[in-house]
């Protein structure tokens, strides 16, 4: 996975950290989480802001 897989990502923090309210979850937080995803292969380096709140909508969507 990289970063524009959003999707993706968004699944498997659903399921790596369940019962977790994405709300919650602070940016730095969700960075380091989602590099250490299985399967996450991207450099920390490509990640912005807009990215990380497009992670954390697709979370939220998915927590629904």
């Amino acid at each position: 996975m990289k970063w524009t897989d959003v999707y993706d990502v968004a699944i498997a923090l659903s399921d790596a950290h369940d019962g977790v309210d994405p709300l919650t979850v602070n940016f730095v937080d969700l960075r380091n989480w989602v590099m250490a995803l299985e399967g996450f292969d991207d450099s920390a380096d490509r990640c912005g802001e807009k990215i990380l709140e497009a992670i954390q909508a697709a979370w939220i969507e998915e927590a629904e």
